[in-house]
């Protein structure tokens, strides 16, 4: 036994002692079979709905590390250890991951319109050369900030909309799809210099360009993980799921193809990243047309769930809403002025740590996915080259270990003790070269929203006094109506 812990050591990236892969604890299923029955409605105890109640179940059980096998051969190791996590994320080669499987299948059957996979399934140097080109106009803080009055001006559109809403006579608004056609509208003036005209209410029908398109990305998103696991029927044949994805990819892929082409009918002009990348040499139309259709479908969803967090937490809170609203009075003493992006960058500290403190307890996602490019020691097991490796980030957020009373909303924590904070723990965006490309962008949106709402608005919490959770759609989405009440302020 000791040879054969040796061997696995030697061929690691640590020279340690290392416990076999076969020893890792963890769900394996009857005679071996795999854990999967265990996530089918009506029968299982875990769903692919509630990742984050199923990876606390098995942190509990199994501790810091746990081998799942999903089916035979198709195993997932999860991590809780920040320790482990940053030695996952410390990568020197191309990371790898395995998701949107499904997504790629129906790209490669679509050659006449994507070269590639897109950004979000594509590994290796495909996936690499895209990346390197992309992340110049979405990486470089001078220019994200040229953004600023851009986004700026459709926020104050859409506290327009809301006081429409309330004129209505509603009590409480569900922020969430309100949120939804905030970022449509931003997805496609930034991505595109288009505007849909959300907030209009024609766009408000079901059937208009803007609810379909809405419609599309969570069908999409929803389609992800239960294409992503098991046992993949929809490679030989269209299954249900299959079919969901395929028709509202190919919504999508339409809508991106008539703006890509209203943006070079009308010469490129302007600062949309669509016109950046048009430009580029180093890009053909195909990676312009599959970079669309990556931005449509990651920009919409994905700030609007994590936007509707950070609303109901501030909601919730109403000693950190009367500090963000002295914040805000101090950095829009006047409310119909502009945001400019110097005061984005110096003058939001508390903004910023409530941000960052909402996206630890309601994290964009449950945590970070890479297959392995070479074998690893995790918690003292080796764990072979090739192997399904994922992060379980919100639930390691809310250890007690790791933070101080962790399921309380406590943005003074980032500005406080930052320094003592692992900073492999809250990683929204991911990390390192796979990070979200929009991180950025993502984050200003969302300063601007949160500074604007307040600085409007008294917000006050209407739903249920119970927690509100997540519902895993790949992202994770609000389980109940984010009901909030909007009390215009007078000064």
């Amino acid at each position: 036994m000791l040879t054969k812990l040796l061997k696995i050591s030697c061929t690691s990236r640590q020279c340690t002692f290392a416990k076999p892969y076969e020893a890792i604890p963890g769900p394996r299923g009857p005679f071996g079979m795999g854990n999967l029955y265990n996530y089918l409605p009506g029968i299982g105890s875990y769903s692919w709905q509630k990742l984050h109640q199923a990876g606390q179940d098995k942190y509990e059980k199994y501790g810091a590390i746990v081998r799942e096998v999903i089916v035979p051969r198709q195993d997932i190791v999860w991590l809780y250890d920040p320790r482990d996590i940053a030695l996952l994320l410390n990568e020197r080669d191309c990371p790898q991951r395995r998701s949107h499987l499904a997504l790629a299948q129906y790209r490669q059957k679509r050659p006449e319109v994507y070269k590639t996979t897109g950004l979000l399934p594509t590994n290796g140097p495909d996936w690499w050369r895209l990346r390197a080109q992309l992340q110049k106009e979405l990486s470089a803080p001078k220019s994200v900030r040229g953004f600023v009055n851009q986004v700026d001006g459709v926020t104050q559109e859409f506290l327009r909309f809301l006081q429409e809403s309330r004129d209505d006579g509603s009590v409480a608004i569900d922020m969430l799809p309100k949120l939804t056609r905030l970022n449509l509208e931003l997805t496609c003036l930034l991505t595109f210099g288009a505007r849909l005209q959300s907030f209009s209410h024609k766009e408000q029908d079901a059937e208009s360009r803007s609810t379909r398109l809405m419609h599309a990305a969570e069908t999409t998103n929803s389609c992800i993980l239960p294409t992503d696991q098991g046992l993949q029927l929809w490679r030989f044949l269209e299954t249900p799921s299959y079919r969901k994805l395929s028709q509202a990819q190919s919504f999508m892929e339409g809508v991106a193809l008539e703006l890509l082409e209203e943006n070079i009918s009308n010469g490129s002009v302007g600062s949309s990243l669509i016109s950046a990348y048009l430009k580029n040499p180093e890009l053909d139309r195909s990676d312009v047309v599959g970079t669309a259709a990556d931005l449509l479908l990651a920009g919409i969803d994905t700030t609007s769930y994590a936007s509707a967090f950070l609303l109901y937490h501030v909601a919730r809170n109403p000693e950190v809403q009367q500090r963000l609203y002295e914040e805000a009075k101090r950095v829009l003493p006047n409310p119909k002025e502009s945001l400019s992006a110097d005061v984005l960058r110096t003058d939001i500290t508390y903004t910023r740590a409530v941000l960052k403190e909402s996206l630890r307890l309601n994290p964009i996602a449950v945590g970070v996915g890479r297959i392995l490019n070479q074998d690893a020691v995790f918690s003292g097991y080796f764990v072979p080259k090739g192997t399904t490796v994922v992060t379980q980030n919100m639930v390691a957020c809310r250890l007690a270990q790791h933070f101080e009373e962790p399921l309380m909303f406590k943005p003074d924590r980032w500005l406080q003790h930052r320094s003592a904070l692992n900073p492999y723990l809250v990683l929204p965006f991911g990390h390192g070269m796979r990070a979200c490309i929009a991180r950025r962008l993502a984050e200003q949106n969302m300063h601007i929203l949160l500074l604007r709402m307040v600085r409007h608005f008294e917000l006050i919490w209407s739903g249920s006094d119970a927690q509100l959770d997540v519902k895993t759609l790949l992202i994770n989405k609000p389980d109940a109506p984010v009901l909030i009440e909007l009390k215009p302020r007078t000064d």
